[in-house]
């Protein structure tokens, strides 16, 4: 479990989640053995870390409690968190703070092409906090970022990881004509989980978000994941699958949920491997051109080499 009180920062101590706070504690069945990690210490662990506070830079690995984040890191690859580290929403599975958020900061795209060119990376993911309080979601400032990478690294490819936008005109064309290499915006779980585990989403937006991205510009890889482990059923998670194939969407991830602390969301099963490995089989036979799924998948997990593999299936598709 992580901790629900913010001891790091220099503002005064607060809950990270007070919405949370004051829930009853919801158990979860203990972990089984294929979903315990080794904890981070290598030096590649932490020269990454090193680089990315030296650039003052907030990662989704680290707010998000990411299991992946020693063998990622080890390896100089991490996913920048961009416009703070506070989010305006509330979702019951995240571990990322709630509240209202700083004001941008104008030179973080900069910065964040500079760890880029200092981390070597050949491919970049770049998230975000849903940002509900600025009149474009955000959009205007990925853009910047997207921008900003590709003057100073001009050969990383690049893989944003969106909010959805909700309400805010116009914000998803400003993020696709900055033109990432990949647009993932995630699903995180099946409709009839919405109003418990993402209650400030629709997700026939999100769908559409999806499809819309495609319709303005068809090179762009799509991309989108969900947890599973929160009560869902199956034939919902293969419904998830045929509505993101009507959306045309390229790239699944199905990952297990693990629960941040007793306050959020509890986790109804743990499933165990060869459930994903079925999950991606079916997937590959609803014509996706990529899929990725076991229990420590996330969005970010591999991205650079399963870009490679999306280049490559894209390619033979076309033969």
């Amino acid at each position: 479990m992580v901790v629900v009180i913010d001891t790091v920062s220099a503002k005064p101590l607060r809950p990270r989640h007070p919405e949370k706070a004051h829930r009853p504690d919801m158990p979860s069945p203990a972990k089984p053995d294929w979903i315990r990690v080794r904890a981070p210490n290598t030096r590649g662990y932490a020269d990454t870390r090193k680089i990315v506070r030296d650039n003052g830079l907030v990662t989704v690995c680290e707010e998000a409690g990411c299991p992946n984040i020693g063998e990622c890191w080890d390896k100089k690859h991490a996913t920048f968190m961009i416009m703070g580290d506070t989010c305006t929403r509330a979702c019951s599975f995240c571990n990322v703070k709630t509240g209202m958020p700083d004001a941008l900061e104008a030179a973080e795209p900069e910065r964040i092409a500079d760890a880029v060119a200092k981390l070597g990376l050949a491919h970049v993911v770049i998230t975000s906090v849903d940002r509900d309080d600025l009149a474009d979601g955000g959009a205007q400032h990925f853009a910047q970022t997207v921008r900003a990478i590709r003057e100073k690294c001009s050969s990383t490819t690049i893989e944003i990881l969106t909010p959805d936008f909700l309400r805010k005109d116009g914000a998803l064309e400003v993020v696709v004509a900055a033109k990432p290499d990949v647009f993932n915006h995630n699903l995180e779980t099946v409709p009839s989980r919405y109003l418990s585990v993402r209650p400030g989403a629709r997700y026939f937006h999100s769908i559409r978000l999806l499809q819309r991205v495609k319709e303005i510009d068809p090179t762009i890889f799509t991309k989108s994941g969900i947890m599973v482990g929160l009560g869902e059923e199956r034939h919902e998670v293969l419904q998830v699958m045929d509505d993101l194939r009507s959306a045309d969407v390229d790239f699944i991830t199905i990952g297990q949920y693990l629960q941040p602390t007793r306050k959020h969301h509890a986790v109804a099963r743990y499933i165990p491997p060869d459930e994903f490995s079925a999950f991606e089989k079916v997937a590959y036979t609803k014509g996706f051109l990529m899929v990725s799924a076991s229990p420590l998948t996330r969005s970010s997990h591999h991205a650079g080499e399963d870009f490679a593999r999306l280049q490559a299936a894209r390619a033979a598709a076309a033969r």
